[in-house]
């Protein structure tokens, strides 16, 4: 396990979140955080740019300090402690890199105290290149541990791998199972359906959920119980958020996978894992299909 930290209120849940996981499961846990001051020269000759580069990387010490000792506080090891320099999602992702990590671990904003010269969310811009599983933590205490996964599938390896490690966290947290598959019912035709079409509809309909048990039979085994299945005629992002809301949904944990499609691509196309991430109230699982 990684957990990228920067010491905000999101990233000490997310703490929460991996010492949890680190102790049910026995991974070992890392820890990074970035720090990043970027020094400019001026354009005047006479004038000197004072370079505080030290006090950043004290402070952002001081942070990464922190963090190791709450977690051991909490009675569980800590692996390394890993204090990087350079832009937060470049740092962490070249950290993923060497650690190759089963999963990433992060708050959902990652903007804390130690903002410094760069804007953006630093967990989507790690889930959109990161070539391993990320689990993007929010909702505030009572959002974990899940009673509930609900993992989104369309057939794909990502999606079945994404329910998978979703369905392995929640069976070490002893939450239900559901699998999801958004299926679109073709617009009625002016003057209705034939027979022919009505039974070509119930026979496609009749594949997608035949297709989604026999998926759902596979996360069973994963979590040690029956998994439920709902078809819903829905947008995909919609239905994960329609069937995560139907329970206490603060307690589910959403589960996606991606095919690795780049961060342009993903924001041109509306990918359902970077829409998930950015409305569902609760923690998200992406799982990339480069991981």
């Amino acid at each position: 396990l990684l957990l990228a930290t920067d010491g905000s209120e999101d990233a000490m849940l997310a703490a929460r979140v991996a010492t949890d996981l680190s102790l049910r499961t026995g991974a070992m846990l890392h820890v990074a955080h970035a720090w990043y001051h970027l020094v400019k020269g001026l354009t005047y000759p006479t004038l000197v740019w004072a370079d505080y580069s030290d006090l950043y990387e004290r402070e952002a010490r001081k942070i990464l300090e922190t963090q190791v000792d709450a977690i051991e506080a909490a009675d569980c090891a800590v692996a390394q402690a890993h204090l990087l320099h350079g832009p937060p999602i470049d740092a962490i992702l070249d950290l993923c890199e060497e650690l190759r990590p089963g999963l990433v671990i992060v708050g959902s904003r990652g903007l804390g105290p130690v903002r410094r010269m760069f804007v953006g969310s630093v967990s989507e811009g790690v889930v959109h290149h990161a070539r391993c599983p990320v689990l993007v933590v929010r909702g505030g205490e009572e959002a974990w541990p899940p009673a509930r996964i609900v993992a989104g599938d369309d057939g794909s390896k990502s999606a079945e791998l994404a329910a998978e490690l979703a369905g392995g966290i929640g069976a070490v947290c002893g939450a239900e199972g559901v699998l999801v598959r958004a299926y679109r019912t073709p617009p009625r035709p002016i003057g209705g359906w034939s027979a022919e079409d009505r039974r070509k509809l119930g026979e496609a309909r009749s594949k997608e959920e035949e297709d989604l048990n026999e998926r759902a039979e596979t996360l069973g085994v994963v979590m040690g119980r029956r998994s439920g299945t709902r078809l819903v005629d829905a947008d995909a992002t919609l239905a994960l958020l329609q069937v995560a809301e139907e329970g206490e949904e603060r307690k589910t944990l959403l589960a996606v996978g991606t095919r690795g499609l780049g961060a342009v691509d993903r924001a041109r196309l509306g990918s359902v894992s970077t829409n998930v991430l950015r409305a569902a109230r609760g923690p998200v699982l992406i799982y990339s299909s480069g991981s």
